[in-house]
């Protein structure tokens, strides 16, 4: 059965998990999770994402990202690939380091994000890698120290998850650590690692329950959210998908594009193909980026190729384009 497409969208809450090759480790010492963290910091910040809550295992990792302009499938590439690089020259190896496709579940935010950000938090205590809550307060390998104030990582989202106990911080963080004691006692939480309906509806009894009653419920393994959550989802989704096929369909690429962007600015399309900090030449250009990568689709790869910028470059191009083409009203064109 051929693997279900991801389902990405600016401002969705993603819950990623990454297993090593054949369940084997992704760090063997303290250096390598510094090394880790480290890039993971870099690549968040340098992409815009948000992280809420993360655990760093020995083989595996969970993460809590908001996307931004940036997809999650380039988020992770420049994670894991980077890191992989990393670790094989540390360690004289070659090969594979992660499972070659990761899991990520789109995830409502409420009444999910909380849950997810205590039961992530907890994955040291599940695991056995601290023996305690008092112990995790300063684990340094997840977020939750962060949280408490015991660890420094600008890059998580502390304040935004701290504003949902509290206004005053210091209260935030006395309440965040009763919520997660609490959590304890729950051991593991299969609903929670993984989409779906049956886990949406509260397992396999409750959906019975809820069928038997008439509901119409829709379900993804993709989602974690309820019914309407997953439909709204999936139609969005495939409204994306089907706009994207049917410029394809047309024969309508970068070129196309190109052509069309540089007839509105009134400039040869080989103009906007070059470098340049012309501002005026600059906006065009990042409208160019913004539709071509979020509109049609294209590879942020392929469109830095033809464009002589680096990824990065146009991350930050889709997002200046984006902001640009909200302000100026304009339309991606249909012909």
């Amino acid at each position: 059965m051929p693997r279900l497409a991801r389902l990405d969208a600016p401002g969705v809450l993603h819950h990623v998990i990454c297993r090593g090759i054949e369940r084997r480790p992704i760090v063997r010492d303290d250096t390598d999770r510094a090394t880790f963290v480290e890039r993971l910091g870099r690549v968040l910040t340098a992409t815009g994402t948000p992280c809420y809550a993360w655990a760093l295992l020995p083989n595996h990792l969970h993460l809590l990202l908001r996307t931004g302009a940036v997809p999650l499938t380039t988020v992770m590439r420049r994670l894991l690939t980077g890191y992989a690089g990393a670790f094989n020259r540390r360690h004289h190896r070659h090969g594979y380091l992660f499972q070659n496709r990761y899991k990520s579940i789109l995830c409502q935010e409420e009444p999910y994000l909380l849950e997810l950000v205590r039961y992530l938090h907890l994955n040291p205590v599940r695991a056995r890698l601290v023996r305690n809550l008092r112990a995790l307060d300063r684990y340094p390998w997840s977020g939750h120290s962060a949280l408490l104030g015991h660890s420094r990582r600008p890059w998580q989202a502390v304040g935004e998850v701290l504003a949902r106990f509290h206004a005053r911080p210091t209260v935030a963080r006395r309440v965040y650590r009763t919520f997660v004691a609490e959590g304890i006692p729950q051991g593991r939480r299969p609903e929670l690692t993984g989409g779906g309906l049956v886990r949406s509806a509260g397992g396999w009894a409750a959906l019975t329950v809820r069928r038997s009653l008439g509901d119409r419920l829709h379900g993804d393994e993709r989602i974690l959210g309820e019914s309407d959550f997953v439909e709204a989802v999936l139609k969005a989704g495939g409204e994306v998908m089907e706009r994207r096929h049917r410029l394809r369909a047309r024969g309508h690429d970068f070129d196309w594009l190109l052509r069309r962007v540089a007839a509105k600015a009134g400039l040869p399309p080989a103009d906007l193909l070059t470098p340049s900090r012309v501002p005026r030449r600059v906006q065009h250009r990042s409208v160019l980026c913004y539709w071509a990568v979020r509109e049609m689709g294209l590879p942020g790869t392929a469109v830095a190729a033809r464009l002589g910028l680096t990824q990065s470059a146009v991350s930050r191009a889709v997002l200046r384009g984006e902001r640009l083409a909200k302000e100026q009203r304009l339309a991606f064109p249909q012909r």
